[in-house]
């Protein structure tokens, strides 16, 4: 009856560690989202009005308004939920928007720069190299 114990502590031993290691093991999309950060209503309704408005300033005051949170939670809550703060989002979102700009060869950077919200070409070169690693004309030309 040796034999017949050590399989049974053998299987539990299994079935014990599979259960440790179920939360580890689920998808991402059964997983809770993580405490603090936005509903998912809020994540959707500030991203689409960041999207639509990139070439504007936007305040803080209005994406905590859009997501029904006082400015304090919103930022700490956004964070959570995006992995960045609001601005730098908004900033990350203008550079892609202007990778995606500068693929037409037929848009200059100055106009690229205007359309996205920049004060001057000089402010988005510097902000996009930050951001991007490179300058935007030397990006455009990788594109080639």
């Amino acid at each position: 009856s040796a034999g017949a114990d050590r399989l049974y502590v053998d299987a539990l031993g299994l079935v014990l560690m599979r259960e440790l290691l179920r939360p580890s093991l689920a998808p991402a999309a059964n997983r809770a989202a993580r405490p603090g950060g936005l509903a998912a209503w809020q994540s959707k309704r500030t991203a689409e009005y960041i999207e639509a408005h990139l070439g504007e300033q936007i305040s803080l005051t209005t994406l905590a308004d859009i997501a029904q949170l006082s400015p304090f939670h919103f930022t700490r809550a956004f964070k959570q939920s995006f992995g960045m703060p609001p601005h730098r989002y908004h900033m990350s979102r203008r550079i892609e928007r202007a990778k995606a700009l500068l693929a037409r060869q037929t848009l200059s950077i100055t106009w690229i720069a205007m359309e996205l919200g920049f004060g001057d070409t000089s402010s988005f070169s510097t902000t996009f190299r930050r951001l991007a690693g490179r300058t935007p004309s030397c990006y455009r030309r990788s594109l080639i």
